[in-house]
């Protein structure tokens, strides 16, 4: 399914992006929250250019889709806790902002990437089957 390199894909370069803002938010965070919402925060952020390059890397479209859905996952994971360090005033206020922009770009992103996926599948499912075929073609000749 490795149709480009996922290094060449517009949605991980963004995903990376993201994640390079998320760290640098949390390093802002004061020192008590390095084990609890700032840890959750980094852990959220990498899952969602790393979802992207594994389905990426794998063998077939179903599963890059459920990759992908992974990634939209923690894409909204991500997002709340971004909500969450803003109201509880954890992070600079703009530097939240920027970041949930970016995850809000990403996670439109992924869902058309999903989406093309899906239609893909449902396209391919389509396609009948050698079986089916030589089947049809029997009877066509009797």
């Amino acid at each position: 399914m490795n149709a480009s390199h996922f290094r060449e894909l517009e949605v991980w370069q963004l995903a990376m992006s993201l994640t390079k803002s998320v760290y640098g938010l949390t390093a802002s965070m004061p020192r008590e929250e390095r084990y609890g919402l700032s840890s959750q925060l980094q852990r959220a952020a990498v899952s969602v250019p790393s979802n992207v390059a594994e389905g990426n890397a794998r063998a077939s479209a179903r599963d890059y889709a459920r990759f992908v859905s992974m990634a939209l996952g923690s894409c909204a994971e991500l997002q709340t806790q971004l909500l969450l360090a803003r109201d509880l005033g954890l992070g600079a206020a703009d530097a939240c902002d920027d970041a949930l922009d970016l995850c809000d770009r990403v996670g439109k992103m992924l869902l058309r990437l999903h989406q093309a996926l899906s239609r893909r599948l449902t396209s391919e499912s389509r396609v009948p089957s050698p079986e089916s075929r030589v089947s049809e073609e029997s009877e066509e000749y009797r």
